[in-house]
């Protein structure tokens, strides 16, 4: 069974009445903008039979005073009354008479206010027609098509770095700092009510007109949320008419849903969705009241179900982008649940379709809880390490929002962490019934791949083929290591879904960046994410590994001076030089400790650079030593030695100048003894699931179990099977995937005890 967030019916709300607001002057100035006209209302009777219903109804804002969106209707009222209070102009004043006074007018007056694109674009709009400057902040990742249709009406566009409710706060203090300024927003906040309030009132025409066009009677309305305003509009309009009102938001941005459940307002945190003008984080004040009494029912959807719901409409002639096509989602997704108190044979449901068609980027699925389709997902997505190679990387940006809005689809807890701009990790937490008391368990995958220009084939199929007479996915990652990262999402949406209540929290760290720096899990262990225990799936061909070496990268800088290559007395050659220091070195590598679990420790010289032109004598040649280390040694202890060493060739060498030599990188060893007690437990596991002992060893590659260990939180290593690492055909077993998954399922259940 899959897991989802689930619908939040009140039942209360059925018997709840509104007064639905007569407002004077509204009709009037509406039928007075340029290219006024009723939207359609288009039948679905496909949908209808489909979810046995009597009727269901788009109400089709593609086209609305030549805006491919509903927001003017709110907007143009609200600039119009706000203008009209500034000028001292009746309410009825009318769009000619208002727009002749702003130009007689000696007051400076701006407007301004904040979008997600639709908003922006209508308050631009209404400027130009009353002939006021306006200027609109935009949230930094809006896109470029987007920004050019908002100043293609004459605005100016201010980009914020940050989110919508980040641009909102911007907007406001731009205009507590401008005088004659006029912020016009869609949400109210605290000493900000009034305007809200008029954009709300102008969403009525569209609930008039609806009337109108309706020959039978409406029983249930769905209605995109963002904000709130149109969701306050359609509330009051319902609740006066005896129609039950069901909310839909973005599966990652959840304002609404997180209210109505915990009763009061919250702010919650988004990610990224294609429904760009329903990504908010915070409800409008003013509509709060009365959406949290009287609406009957909210739900939220995935992008993936959105797009399919734009596919769906425009195969039926209905242009919709994802904002307009997310109530068809909802609707589908409520008939999933099973009966529900508000559809039934005699309902008839009418859709606000709230925006026209816009370019998006096609979603992934997250609906998806096989770890094969999973893995497959995860691999088609480009998330190649940014700052480890010459070739440009994608970065971890969109496979982290994946992974996010796949946390959000089962109403799983998140928490983006992102200490680097652009290198973002995210933590999912399903929380025990004794959270933070109960033994809780860390999985910790990292997110980025290597380059993808040294992969023969296409390297983000994600395809299934055979590979030693098994069926495998093919793809850069799948092996290192989104398929030991698949299998333990794929282990939690099952236990969510069974309704495991473990007794502790089960931890699932996507982290960025291990493939250089570990950027990722440094960045949420220094957030304080910890865990009792930890794994880290990485591809070990299902041996459970309990250490591995560190490394240390030691730079040592041998100092000759430079001269024309005429001229030897002049110079010193720090290459020539650098030999002496080599052969010493080579010796000392003899004397490297050796580890009982881990072997011998390894040196070699990774880099060597020195030298301008051949003509000259070279100043400077630094080397670069590689240390693949065990616990006993340190930092400062091989620090220690290269000076040493050094010193040793300067007393036999007068001529031999150095730099005293410095750590560049370190990175710990990893080692777990076999009787510590998650070390025993998962030997239990894997060796039930597997059917035999299971096989214990060491890892050659260094991995962020180490850093995991090091910070308190043990760690053991283990993934699935496969082949490829880095190399130019990667594969991982569809069979260890399973097996992998069903491992760590029983790691849940045997680390985080479940409750009784």
């Amino acid at each position: 069974m899959r897991s989802r967030r689930t619908v939040l019916y009140n039942t209360e709300a059925k018997g709840k009445t509104l007064e639905f607001p007569n407002v004077v002057g509204l009709k009037e100035f509406h039928e007075s903008l340029p290219n006024y006209g009723v939207t359609p209302l288009k039948p679905l009777p496909e949908v209808a039979r489909e979810l046995g219903v009597r009727g269901v109804y788009v109400k089709d804002e593609s086209s609305r005073f030549g805006l491919p969106a509903f927001k003017v209707l709110g907007a143009s009222w609200g600039c119009y009354r706000a203008v009209t209070k500034e000028l001292g102009l009746s309410p009825e004043a009318g769009l000619e008479e208002t727009r002749k006074a702003v130009g007689e007018s000696q007051l400076p007056m701006k407007l301004i206010a904040a979008t997600e694109g639709n908003h922006g674009r209508a308050v631009a709009f209404v400027g130009r027609l009353l002939g006021i400057e306006t200027e609109i902040f935009v949230p930094g990742q809006m896109d470029a098509a987007t920004r050019e249709f908002i100043s293609g009406e004459g605005a100016i566009v201010t980009v914020v770095d940050g989110n919508y409710d980040e641009s909102v706060n911007a907007a406001s203090i731009a205009s507590n700092k401008s005088k004659g300024s006029i912020l016009v927003q869609d949400t109210a906040f605290d000493g900000y009510e009034e305007i809200p309030s008029w954009i709300v009132e102008g969403y009525t025409t569209m609930m008039r007109e609806i009337e109108d066009q309706l020959n039978d009677k409406c029983t249930v309305m769905v209605t995109p949320v963002g904000v709130g305003s149109l969701a306050h509009a359609v509330t009051r309009y319902c609740k006066s008419k005896d129609i039950s009102v069901i909310a839909v938001e973005p599966d990652t941005a959840p304002c609404l849903y997180s209210s109505l459940r915990s009763q009061q307002l919250e702010t919650v945190p988004t990610s990224a969705t294609i429904m760009d003008g329903m990504n908010c984080g915070t409800v409008s004040s003013t509509a709060w009241p009365d959406l949290k009494t009287c609406v009957d029912g909210c739900v939220t959807v995935s992008d993936y179900e959105v797009h399919c719901s734009v596919e769906y409409l425009a195969s039926h002639s209905i242009k919709a982008g994802p904002c307009g096509a997310a109530p068809l989602a909802a609707l589908r997704a409520l008939v999933g649940f099973g009966d529900g108190p508000l559809l039934d044979e005699n309902s008839v449901v009418v859709l606000l379709s709230t925006e026209g068609p816009r370019e998006y980027k096609v979603p992934f699925d997250v609906s998806t809880e096989d770890v094969v389709e999973l893995t497959q997902t995860l691999t088609k997505i480009d998330s190649s390490n940014s700052s480890l190679s010459l070739t440009d990387g994608a970065g971890e940006t969109e496979i982290v929002d994946y992974i996010s809005a796949w946390f959000a689809h089962r109403d799983i807890e998140y928490h983006r962490v992102e200490q680097v701009s652009g290198r973002p990790s995210v933590v999912g937490i399903f929380r025990g019934l004794n959270s933070g008391q109960g033994a809780s368990l860390m999985f910790n995958g990292h997110v980025d791949t290597v380059s993808l220009s040294s992969y023969e084939a296409n390297p983000l199929s994600g395809e299934i083929d055979h590979k030693d007479g098994e069926p495998a996915v093919f793809g850069r990652g799948c092996l290192d290591m989104k398929g030991g990262l698949a299998a333990a999402l794929a282990a939690l949406a099952y236990a969510k879904g069974l309704g495991h209540p473990f007794d502790g929290d089960v931890i699932i760290a996507a982290v960025s960046d291990e493939e250089d720096t570990s950027q990722g899990t440094r960045d949420i262990i220094e957030a304080g994410w910890k865990a009792d225990f930890a794994v880290v799936p990485e591809p070990t061909n299902g041996k459970l590994v309990t250490a591995h070496k560190g490394f240390i990268w030691i730079e040592v800088d041998i100092l000759g001076i430079a001269a024309h290559g005429s001229d030897p007395s002049a110079g010193k050659d720090a290459i020539l030089h650098a030999g002496w220091f080599l052969q010493a070195f080579e010796e000392y590598q003899k004397t490297l400790p050796v580890d009982d679990t881990l072997g011998p420790t390894t040196a070699h010289c990774g880099v060597i650079k020195g030298g301008e032109e051949p003509s000259s004598y070279p100043a400077k040649c630094t080397i670069t030593l590689e240390f693949r280390t065990v616990p006993e040694q340190t930092e400062h202890s091989l620090l220690s030695d290269i000076s040493n060493l050094l010193q040793q060739v300067a007393s036999k060498k007068p001529n031999f100048q150095y730099s005293e030599p410095r750590v560049t990188i370190v990175r710990p060893p990893q080692k777990l003894p076999p009787d510590h007690p998650l070390v025993q437990k998962a030997v239990e596991s894997a060796s039930f699931i597997q059917g035999h002992p299971v096989e214990m060893g060491t890892a050659p590659f260094w991995c962020d179990a180490a850093f995991l260990t090091q910070s308190g939180t043990p760690s053991i290593v283990l993934g699935p099977k496969g082949e490829g690492l880095h190399a130019k055909e990667e594969w991982v077993s569809t069979k260890s995937l399973i097996q992998t998954t069903q491992i760590f399922s029983l790691f849940m259940d045997s680390f985080c005890k479940e409750a009784n």
